[in-house]
């Protein structure tokens, strides 16, 4: 298994910036790629950015965040983070950590609790 724990979190204004972490553990060797998703109050979970693969500096960001936000992580530390600058009223979300794997052909989604992101007008 994989567990994922999220920090970084809280309560900013618009125009400000948050970094958020994920640090996982557990079969973090079975990881294929990471990234992170948001949820907001009444809305689908949406992808927001995350790496092509683990071995792969590949990015992609969702375009609602592209400019703004940056993925980043320690490979040796299995942590990702995120850095989020400029933020907008409509970046309050719940934000979740993300981690795919595969193990012998099985895929499998690992997911965080989650942390709440609050961008106040």
């Amino acid at each position: 298994q994989v567990q994922l724990v999220e920090s970084g979190g809280g309560l900013v204004h618009a125009g400000g910036s948050l970094r958020l972490s994920c640090a996982a553990s557990g079969f973090t060797y079975r990881i294929k790629r990471m990234g992170w998703y948001r949820q907001a109050p009444g809305k689908q979970r949406e992808f927001v950015a995350g790496f092509a693969s683990d071995s792969d500096t590949s990015t992609n960001y969702a375009d609602s965040v592209k400019g703004r936000f940056t993925i980043s992580r320690v490979n040796a530390k299995n942590t990702v983070y995120l850095q989020m600058d400029s933020l907008k009223p409509e970046d309050t979300a719940v934000y979740y950590c993300n981690a795919y794997s595969e193990f012998w052909g099985s895929p499998k989604d690992y997911w965080g609790q989650g942390t709440q992101v609050t961008v106040s007008s």
